[in-house]
């Protein structure tokens, strides 16, 4: 898969993060992420998910499973650099359900944070209906929504289960932000509720495991929150708190915060496929000690 590795703090040993794009989008759309983790100390590494980005299209279906399988594989990569200590995934929308699936599978990941997620296939495929306007009763729609999600996962070998965050989310037990804009509608507020409820009630019955936060941005929306400085503390301080790093919760959340993070410009072209690139390595370069190292492509595993 075709990445990006950011090295923070002049490439000296310390935390690293996966940023993990959304459906239908690449790792140049995590970039404005890219530049508030790395103010705030972080090692960053952004990758296109496969039928993304740099990747020639999917002859299957690409759903949670496929973003969680090569998520952990991005994860796997961050780990092997000899720049990071330890790791955490951020995702955002179909990306984050891919870390919360890859985070389940891994006891290394020693933190997530999951944005605007959906908590589960047939809730996703429900409220697409409402997105489509499709005029189904509640009665039909319920029902259908599990049948298409079914049906859709079936070429991969998977199950709704085993794609579901809702699900793994009460694996992890590693501490987790679950952050969600409160107009968010594509993916209603309440599918972060829903997971953040499910991974304290599975802590509690287990009697372990690290804290469970839950932050809704007043205002927000399905995508670009970090353009909100509350967001970025939020995140950068948790990070903080769970991985280390070079600055403490408060400071990393202060730079995060101070940084001017904004969406890059929506490309002319499809998200498959290569891309032009002046744009992201603009960005990056002027986040990196030295614009020379601050690009590198990183081959994971399919």
């Amino acid at each position: 898969m075709p990445a990006w590795f950011i090295p923070a703090n002049g490439g000296r040993p310390g935390p690293g993060v996966v940023l993990v794009h959304g459906w239908d989008s690449a790792r140049d759309r995590t970039l404005p992420n890219a530049r508030f983790l790395h103010a705030a100390g972080f090692h960053c590494l952004t990758f296109d998910v496969r039928g993304n980005g740099a990747n020639p299209p999917e002859t299957m279906p690409v759903s949670a499973g496929e973003y969680g399988a090569d998520a952990a594989a991005a994860f796997a990569v961050l780990l092997a650099r000899p720049e990071v200590t330890k790791g955490a995934l951020v995702g955002h929308s179909l990306g984050a359900a891919g870390a919360i699936l890859a985070a389940a599978s891994d006891p290394r990941v020693a933190a997530v944070v999951s944005v605007s997620a959906p908590s589960d296939p047939r809730r996703l495929v429900r409220q697409t209906f409402r997105l489509a306007r499709l005029p189904f009763p509640g009665p039909v729609a319920t029902p259908l929504a599990w049948l298409t999600s079914r049906v859709y996962v079936q070429p991969r070998g998977h199950s709704q289960r085993s794609i579901s965050a809702r699900h793994a989310i009460a694996i992890y037990e590693g501490p987790i932000l679950i952050v969600h804009g409160s107009d968010d509608g594509v993916m209603p507020v309440e599918h972060a509720r829903r997971l953040a409820d499910t991974a304290r009630a599975a802590r509690a019955s287990s009697h372990g495991g690290d804290t469970v936060e839950l932050f809704v941005v007043p205002g927000g929306s399905h995508s670009w929150l970090y353009e909100d400085a509350t967001f970025r503390r939020a995140v950068a301080a948790f990070l903080a708190r769970s991985l280390g790093g070079p600055l403490t919760p408060e400071a990393a959340g202060a730079a995060a915060a101070a940084v001017d993070a904004r969406r890059l410009p929506e490309p002319e072209e499809p998200l498959v496929g290569e891309r032009g690139a002046r744009p992201a390595r603009a960005m990056v370069s002027r986040s990196a000690r030295r614009p020379e190292d601050s690009l590198d492509r990183a081959a994971t595993p399919r």
